[in-house]
């Protein structure tokens, strides 16, 4: 029977995860450290935290964090880096379409190349839209349409391949409309960020605060 596309992405990033180094490092995103150091400390959502490190970061802080991720070889990997710095962290293996968080809204979410199938990527905006607290912050970056052309050039930086997955400044302010907008541009930056994060990448950052 062929699988279907979940089956074939949850496989890749379970590959990708029982490396033993981690893929994207230990250290937490750059623009995430950034914003979040700015913040009293809440509750935040963490959807496809993969191995953790924007988590345990978070946790670092003092927030009180639930991540989630379709790999169970990620979550192995993150819980085992919460141990490494003496945090914890609630992680669900499932797919967003799994959860319901309504009874638990959110002090803020974390998006931290958070790419879903094209076809999903609106309605799992919606959905997350839902699990945040009016007063709320959404934390994002993510490969902008424009990274398609420096992904042929090096490979090296990552992203998906797929240029629907990836995100505009229009696309953003559509799905998260009814936001204080703290900042929202399209950036070229170098990435360090372990083995497939390495180069210059196009990125979208943004940081609203849901009214």
């Amino acid at each position: 029977m062929k699988k279907s596309w979940d089956e074939m992405y949850k496989n890749m990033w379970d590959e990708r995860y029982k490396e033993t180094t981690y893929a994207y490092g230990k250290r937490p995103n750059v623009f995430f450290k950034e914003w979040l150091e700015k913040f009293t400390p809440g509750t935040i959502l963490m959807p496809a935290d993969g191995e953790g490190r924007n988590g345990v970061f978070a946790a670092r802080l003092g927030w009180k964090v639930t991540s989630f991720d379709l790999s169970i070889e990620g979550k192995t990997k993150a819980l085992a880096l919460a141990k490494e710095f003496n945090v914890t962290l609630d992680y669900i293996v499932a797919d967003l379409e799994q959860l319901d968080f309504s009874n638990e809204p959110f002090d803020a979410i974390g998006l931290i190349y958070a790419h879903f199938a094209a076809d999903k990527k609106a309605a799992f905006h919606a959905k997350l839209n839902k699990y945040l607290k009016p007063g709320g912050l959404i934390i994002m970056e993510a490969f902008s349409k424009n990274h398609i052309a420096l992904n042929k050039h090096n490979p090296g930086v990552g992203g998906p391949k797929d240029i629907d997955m990836l995100y505009s400044k229009e696309e953003v302010l559509k799905d998260f409309d009814g936001y204080q907008v703290l900042k929202l541009e399209e950036e070229e930056i170098s990435l360090n960020e372990g083995k497939y994060h390495n180069g210059q990448g196009s990125v979208i950052r943004f940081v609203g605060r849901k009214r």
